[in-house]
């Protein structure tokens, strides 16, 4: 028993209250919206609590990873929705980038004035194309039918190719910015593949975006990218937010919610890359 409380006043040295406040702030916006943490969450952590660029998108990496697991399980354990062979294309692209990014940001130095800016470019443009997927989703979707109605075999005959290009941009651009394995993975498999059920390609975004954010996040961690205090009080507020989110999201009319934080991530995204 006593070990148990120890471990526990342990933990609850771990955690800061204004990082599990916002951690739950996020969690019920990731949970009503279906918008990637990344995307609230680094802007958040750069410009409120003041964290240097590679701080947050190497925390935030390891925290997406824990997060999107237990998604999976669901997906997987519940629903048999996980399409491995597209996990696995896409992962083909995507881990291989991830690496490639980390032995650059590496050899650059992630406190270089040059990683920074990368990093900080590479946020803003991440953010705006998760803006512009969540706007033109279904238009993309609908444009995608009809290319391959139009023209058969346009897209099927390369989709293996396609599909680990389209894994190799988001390796980048995840590693570099921790922004892209939501929303933008999830629209990049709708257009490719735009038969498949929704449950379906949500449950395969998942699963490709544990690997993809763990390997990009054990690099930051390797390069000392990490903070475990922020990590931990991250963790105990949006897991508890994107359950009571995820519950209200029935409540909240989904059409309104979502052009306005799209028009935040624009301007946010054009902040960072005039910054």
């Amino acid at each position: 028993m006593d070990f148990i409380i120890e471990a526990w006043h342990g933990l609850a040295d771990l955690i800061k209250l204004e990082y599990a406040v916002s951690g739950l702030l996020v969690g019920i916006l990731v949970g009503l919206t279906g918008v990637g943490g990344g995307s609230l969450m680094t802007p958040l952590l750069i410009w409120l609590f003041g964290f240097a660029p590679n701080t947050a998108v190497g925390t935030d990496l390891l925290f997406a990873s824990i997060t999107k697991a237990g998604g999976v399980v669901v997906h997987h354990g519940n629903h048999r929705s996980v399409e491995w062979k597209i996990v696995g294309l896409l992962a083909c692209g995507s881990i291989p980038a991830a690496l490639l990014v980390v032995w650059l940001l590496e050899r650059l130095g992630t406190q270089s004035p040059q990683t920074t800016a990368m990093m900080t470019h590479a946020l803003g443009v991440a953010l705006i194309l998760t803006a512009l997927a969540m706007l033109f989703r279904q238009q993309l979707v609908k444009t995608s039918i009809e290319t391959e109605a139009h023209h058969p075999g346009l897209i099927s005959r390369h989709l293996t190719p396609i599909t680990i290009a389209v894994g190799a941009v988001l390796g980048v651009l995840v590693t570099l910015s921790s922004v892209g394995a939501g929303v933008l993975g999830t629209v990049a498999l709708f257009m490719l593949y735009p038969r498949l059920p929704a449950v379906n390609i949500v449950g395969t975004d998942l699963a490709h975006a544990i690997p993809l954010t763990a390997v990009a996040g054990l690099g930051h961690w390797h390069m000392g990218n990490v903070n475990f205090v922020l990590l931990m009080s991250l963790l105990v507020g949006s897991l508890p937010g994107i359950y009571a989110g995820s519950h209200l999201s029935a409540k909240i009319p989904d059409h309104y919610l979502r052009p306005i934080l799209a028009g935040m991530l624009i301007l946010i995204g054009i902040r960072f890359i005039v910054k």
